[in-house]
């Protein structure tokens, strides 16, 4: 079975990527035959106020960027520096279809840096995504720390993402509706999405309704029930990403993925390149 593209890859020009490698994700891609990969690198445009007890826990490349009220501040997308690297990998590895792309985070909250980065370059590929939440005065970065139950972070955090996409944010595809399952407490009640059908089905008829993709994440599987919520409601496309930080992981679980997909409905799409649809 022929895996689909990766849509969703990290490399060094991600500021959160200690051991990306565009060229090293290229050679993975052609490894396990994927026919395209899309380098969507972050443009995080949130500060996040890091707790004092947690800022010495950091990893060193987010410690660093601390400011000394606590508040991280991601840098730039250093996208000449980036855009260079993706035609130097064009030119390298020419039997991969490579996309150049970009992850924005809360563009809704940003539209005028959002909108001018985008108007600035022609990107193949944005996805559009919600990393964190209001908290007070500032915002927490749901994955490095929150004292709330994860099932109020997760309905709390739908909010937010059913707010990116009832927005004009301009964004083809939907990054990890499940980010906070990432930090899902091992102990205590496990996750059960049934319990949260009806603020995903929200979402996703917010999601069908602008026109824009799913996409399904592999870092941590995206629940089948969601991927078959999206096709009872009418969702069009699917996309798929790895999500992946280091080139071992381009391509993760996509076999598995790619299965779910199919059984929910979904098609591949008329090149091996395209979008899954119904």
């Amino acid at each position: 079975m022929s895996l689909p593209a990766d849509g969703h890859v990290h490399t060094e020009w991600s500021w959160d990527t200690v051991t990306g490698s565009m060229i090293g994700s290229c050679e993975r891609a052609l490894e396990l035959g994927l026919p395209s990969v899309a380098f969507t690198e972050h443009a995080d445009l949130t500060p996040w106020l890091i707790p004092e007890p947690i800022r010495p826990l950091l990893p060193d490349h987010f410690r660093v960027r601390l400011r000394p009220d606590g508040v991280l501040e991601p840098p730039e997308l250093d996208v000449a520096g980036y855009l260079a690297c993706v035609e130097e990998c064009r030119d390298r590895f020419p039997d991969l279809r490579i996309l150049s792309g970009v992850e924005l985070s809360e563009p809704h909250w940003h539209r005028p840096r959002a909108d001018a980065l985008l108007a600035a370059h022609d990107f193949d590929r944005v996805l559009g995504s919600v990393h964190s939440l209001p908290d007070g005065e500032h915002h927490q970065e749901l994955t490095v720390v929150s004292d709330r139950p994860p099932g109020e972070l997760l309905r709390a955090y739908l909010g937010e993402v059913l707010g990116l996409v009832e927005s004009t944010a301009d964004f083809a595809v939907l990054a990890h509706i499940d980010y906070p399952l990432r930090s899902w407490p091992g102990e205590g009640p496990p996750f059960v999405a049934a319990d949260f059908e009806e603020e995903f089905r929200t979402v996703l008829r917010a999601l069908k309704a602008s026109g824009r993709a799913l996409e399904v994440n592999t870092k941590v599987p995206l629940p089948g029930r969601v991927v078959r919520w999206w096709f009872e409601v009418g969702g069009e496309a699917v996309a798929f990403g790895s999500d992946a930080h280091e080139p071992g992981l381009v391509g993760h679980g996509f076999e598995e993925a790619a299965a779910l997909v199919e059984s929910c409905g979904f098609r591949r799409g008329r090149t091996p390149h395209d979008f899954w649809r119904r």
